[in-house]
């Protein structure tokens, strides 16, 4: 099963990937996580950021997290780019699929800017950023969407993602 978390670039991807992790791992050994930004670096930050780019590092994604699926292990993938084909692919390949869509608003990452991408879209040192020049394409039918904010409880968010999950006896809904 691959359970695949998108959203915008400081919406809280790897906050949220890890809490689920952190919270399932104890009950699943073969749960594993894979980072968008770590499998960048892993190989050694080759791509840009344009949009080409960004399918190429998506189909990355893809590609370890079908090996991992087909080895029987779980993942949790946290994502940036979403595009609907990329996301029907993911639909369609593996063993079982669970979308999570984290909603944030672009004035919202603006605010949160971790990585400095928008400040830097905004000064015009920095093109290709997903919201500003690059187009969002938010999933079309996500499992589940969580509106992102400062308040949001991250552990109430994983409790409800792990009762959905169909492998561990949830409604998939």
């Amino acid at each position: 099963m691959v359970i695949w978390i998108t959203g915008l670039s400081g919406a809280g991807k790897t906050t949220l990937a890890t809490a689920l992790y952190e919270a399932m791992k104890p009950a699943l050994p073969t749960l594993v996580r894979v980072d968008g930004d770590e499998v960048r670096a892993l190989f050694g930050n080759s791509l840009g950021f344009a949009e080409s780019d960004r399918r190429l590092q998506i189909q990355r994604l893809q590609s370890l997290a079908t090996m991992l699926d087909d080895q029987g292990l779980t993942v949790i993938v946290a994502a940036l780019y979403a595009h609907p084909e990329l996301l029907a692919w993911n639909r369609d390949h593996f063993s079982g699929y669970f979308e999570v869509y984290l909603e944030a608003s672009l004035e919202l990452v603006r605010s949160r800017d971790p990585k400095g991408l928008y400040a830097k879209a905004d000064s015009g040192d920095m093109a290709h950023v997903v919201g500003v020049d690059v187009p969002w394409h938010a999933p079309d039918n996500p499992h589940m969407t969580v509106t992102a904010g400062d308040d949001l409880d991250t552990d109430a968010v994983v409790r409800d993602i792990m009762e959905r999950l169909p492998s561990l006896g949830g409604t998939g809904k």
